[in-house]
């Protein structure tokens, strides 16, 4: 039994797991958005990038106080936990830059890239077998990025497009570093040392780019701190409660509270385009969920057949 393992409660609730990862997806959304509504009035990434992990700081250090305790928070691999923190915070930092860039619509939707990036990264670097039915996905994929884009239309800026894709690439990366670190370490305990080691760059970067703003400001700086903080909450009771498979697919309803919020706050109208390219990427995501559910669900019957009764 792994560590992740001890985190996973004995009984499971497939429909409470989903109602919180559909809550997730909502606080991602909104988070999102008081990161491009806080950057119209000034806020420099690296602000909104510490208030949030102040955030994650408080609701990770509540998780694991609720749960397992601090003497879980004991590890033996600082440094890929340092790693894992640098890695975290380049990958956040591009996400909130394209959606500063971006419309909210075509920002979500490219995001929607990242287990299309984690496949092929999980078949580089952890040798994964990748069949056809996910190299297919991949190309598909990679195919509703350029239906977004639509190179030469000018629909969508190529310098935020191009931020938002490295964002994604770098977020993938992540979590291919979380996968070798479940091995060992809850994910109570990742979500912890990732958010509380990370406020110390960032409160040395505040030194340089925090500024004083009005009031309002810092009010929906604090809200953007407590959606991400919640969503941490959520995402990873929805683990918890439901397999990976089952809950992942609620993430794309992400797509729709974003165009609403980009409607209603910037008055933004997603282009033509991302109806036809978005589809194809989520299609290209639930191909490589269910294939991995497939083959992982194939595994451990296997599994169970070879073991002596």
């Amino acid at each position: 039994m792994t560590a992740t393992d001890t985190d996973r409660p004995a009984t499971q609730s497939p429909l409470a797991g989903i109602l919180l990862r559909l809550l997730t997806a909502v606080l991602l959304a909104v988070m999102f958005a008081l990161v491009k509504l806080t950057g119209n009035r000034g806020v420099h990434v690296v602000e909104s990038l510490f208030y949030r992990q102040i955030g994650s700081a408080v609701c990770a250090t509540g998780l694991v106080l609720a749960g397992p305790g601090l003497q879980s928070l004991r590890t033996r691999r600082i440094g890929a936990h340092v790693g894992r923190m640098a890695l975290g915070l380049g990958a956040m930092a591009l996400n909130f830059l394209a959606f500063m860039l971006l419309p909210m619509a075509e920002a979500t939707a490219i995001g929607f890239t990242v287990p299309i990036f984690a496949t092929v990264l999980a078949a580089l670097s952890l040798g994964e077998p990748t069949g056809r039915w996910r190299w297919g996905a991949v190309v598909a994929g990679f195919a509703g990025v350029l239906l977004i884009l639509h190179p030469g239309t000018g629909d969508v800026p190529l310098t935020g497009a191009a931020v938002a894709l490295v964002g994604a690439l770098l977020t993938a990366s992540v979590t291919v570093v979380i996968r070798r670190l479940g091995a060992t370490e809850r994910a109570s305990t990742t979500v912890f040392w990732f958010a509380t080691s990370s406020l110390v760059p960032l409160g040395l970067l505040m030194l340089y780019f925090g500024k004083a703003h009005d009031s309002t400001t810092f009010a929906l700086l604090a809200s953007l701190a407590l959606a991400g903080g919640l969503a941490q909450l959520t995402l990873t009771a929805s683990l918890r409660l439901a397999p990976v498979a089952l809950v992942m697919p609620m993430d794309y309803t992400s797509l729709l509270w974003a165009t609403l919020l980009g409607a209603w706050l910037f008055a933004e109208v997603p282009s033509a385009s991302i109806w036809l390219g978005a589809p194809v990427i989520i299609a290209s995501g639930l191909v490589i969920v269910w294939r991995e559910h497939h083959l992982a669900r194939r595994a451990a019957l296997e599994a169970r057949a070879e073991t002596p009764t």
